[in-house]
């Protein structure tokens, strides 16, 4: 019974981190510069109306689902240390949690809640910057997520 519960775990957390690193992939291959090309005014809006969207989205319920079983897979990883993928197990979850969810709450959501915040004769001088810097950590977060999901497809393979 334990064994399917975490291959059931497993699954979902290999699936969410997949599907989260394409929807972070298509942010830092194409959207975040199609926003910038419509000028400063006009991304920074866009962008603003992702952020509240998002929130209210079958993102919100995938990106805590996934976390939350990412963690639970690096705690049972450890407890069950001697069994088949529990090393890819545990460094798929600490990736996920640390490099996908940490990321998001230290640099992604604050950079949202300044850009929130921009007044209109601030936009041009602000959205470069936060272009730039969130655009940089969003690549962290795909590279986590794809990296994460590859692990834990690994430690299906191994179980």
């Amino acid at each position: 019974m334990v064994n399917v519960a975490i291959s059931v775990l497993l699954w979902f957390s290999a699936i969410g981190c997949g599907l989260l690193a394409g929807i972070y992939f298509a942010f830092s291959a194409f959207v975040m510069r199609a926003l910038d090309r419509t000028g400063a005014g006009t991304g920074t809006a866009a962008m603003n109306a992702i952020n509240v969207e998002i929130v209210r989205s079958a993102f919100m319920p995938l990106f805590l689902g996934t976390t939350a079983t990412s963690a639970v897979l690096a705690l049972l990883a450890l407890l069950r240390w001697s069994k088949p993928g529990s090393l890819v197990m545990l460094l798929g979850g600490v990736l996920y949690v640390f490099g996908m969810f940490g990321v998001t709450m230290a640099f992604n959501v604050p950079l949202n809640n300044t850009l929130a915040k921009v007044g209109a004769g601030e936009v041009d001088a602000v959205w470069p910057h936060y272009l730039d810097v969130w655009t940089r950590w969003n690549h962290v977060r795909t590279l986590a997520s794809a990296a994460a999901s590859a692990l834990f497809i690994a430690a299906l393979a191994a179980g």
